[in-house]
């Protein structure tokens, strides 16, 4: 496949600062009123169980169109549509909520902003390689995760400030706004400077080569070991933070938004750190043992989330979360791009691996939620931290698929 080559090599860090501006404003458009909707449905009389189900369900309709959206982003040579048409969908979706809180229009919206989340991962993933290339990915891809968290960071404080002093309805405001930054930073990328061979893993000697992609799919060992190691972590670990932060409102009365705020900004700060080290960790060894750092924090969590609960237990946990998340950020994309190189499916086997970890989360919420309907939040953080210990055991047993990498 013939494609344009990219501009003049020096003009690239030029190009660089709207690409992490993307990252930056996109952490907050990207999910909309996400973060909230457990507390916000919480405080309109839904239980954990309702609840869990319609988030599971979005999460579900997500998972299934990833994988086509990354086989279509590699084909693609208009990459920068495929973050804005998304970020439009996300506003649209979260605005649903606000003024209709009955189950179908909260399905409707949550399937809407999780198909439109999906697509914005591999697409940035793809500009990203597409401009520095694979010498410079891991180190790029580094900053444009700090760049992401630090974007969470910010709209998650403003967000809580904004909703405990003005009601949820400003949160979506912001979401918005951070959604029309996104865009303009997006279209301020030069379609010529992204190599859209180099944006799908092909070789520059080889650039119309392309693996077939069931090969890459159900044969590629590191990538069926990346993807079922995290789909067991994110099914412990995606329930923790909604059921956190319902099981402070529910006992504790706390403020909804500033308490959910607390969790966001305390993780996504960690994560910043996170993500550096593990660029600079990776650069020295690998990315295998940064995921199995990353797995390890789980269980760690879901003991002191039982120990600790409301604004005791903000802290700990949502570092080791952070700590956690960050750490895999760097790592699973760098693995991927890694891995992958001269195959030409690098977006297919990124939107793959984020299918089969979606399907861990998108049953995660529904998990705990039926679970802490029967046996209490603090015992089941436990039961989840647990898979945690599973997804390490996963990873060092079947490591001589990924140790390489």
């Amino acid at each position: 496949m013939a494609t344009k080559r990219p501009e003049k090599r020096q003009s690239r860090v030029t190009w660089l600062w709207p690409l992490l501006a993307v990252n930056f404003f996109m952490a907050d458009m990207q999910s909309g009123i996400g973060p909230f909707v457990g507390v916000f449905l919480a405080q309109r009389g839904w239980d954990s169980g309702l609840i869990g189900t319609a988030l599971t369900i979005g999460n579900i309709a997500g998972m299934l169109i990833t994988t086509p959206v990354g086989g279509l982003i590699d084909t693609s040579s208009h990459k920068r549509a495929w973050v804005i048409v998304p970020g439009v969908a996300v506003v649209a979706g979260s605005s649903i909520i606000l003024l209709w809180q009955n189950f179908w229009a909260v399905l409707a919206s949550q399937v809407a902003t999780a198909i439109a989340g999906a697509a914005i991962v591999p697409a940035v993933t793809g500009i990203t390689l597409g401009i520095v290339g694979q010498k410079g990915f891991n180190r790029q891809n580094g900053r444009n995760q700090a760049f992401n968290h630090a974007g969470n960071m910010v709209g998650a404080a403003a967000s809580g400030f904004l909703g405990w002093h003005f009601g949820y309805v400003s949160v979506f405001l912001l979401a918005a706004t951070f959604g029309a930054i996104t865009i303009a930073s997006v279209l301020m990328i030069p379609p010529g400077s992204i190599d859209h061979d180099a944006a799908r893993g092909s070789k520059k000697e080889e650039p119309d080569s392309q693996h077939k992609a069931l090969a890459v799919l159900l044969k590629h060992k590191t990538l069926l070991v990346l993807g079922l190691a995290l789909a067991v972590f994110h099914l412990g670990n995606a329930a923790i933070v909604p059921l956190y932060g319902i099981s402070a409102v529910t006992d504790s009365q706390t403020n909804g938004p500033s308490f959910v705020a607390a969790i966001v900004v305390i993780a996504q700060g960690t994560m910043v750190i996170a993500a550096i080290v593990g660029m600079r960790v990776a650069e020295k060894r690998n990315y295998w043992l940064l995921m199995l750092v990353s797995f390890l924090m789980l269980p760690l969590r879901g003991l002191f989330a039982f120990f600790l609960t409301g604004w005791w237990g903000v802290v700990p946990v949502e570092i080791l979360d952070g700590v956690g998340i960050g750490l895999q950020s760097v790592a699973v994309p760098g693995m991927i791009a890694r891995s992958l190189y001269s195959t030409g499916r690098v977006n297919l086997a990124q939107g793959a691996v984020i299918t089969i970890q979606g399907a861990g989360a998108a049953l995660s919420p529904a998990l705990g939620g039926f679970i802490a309907n029967y046996i209490g939040f603090s015992s089941t953080f436990l039961v989840l931290g647990g898979l945690g210990l599973a997804a390490a055991a996963l990873w060092i047993a079947l490591g001589t698929a990924v140790k390489q990498y």
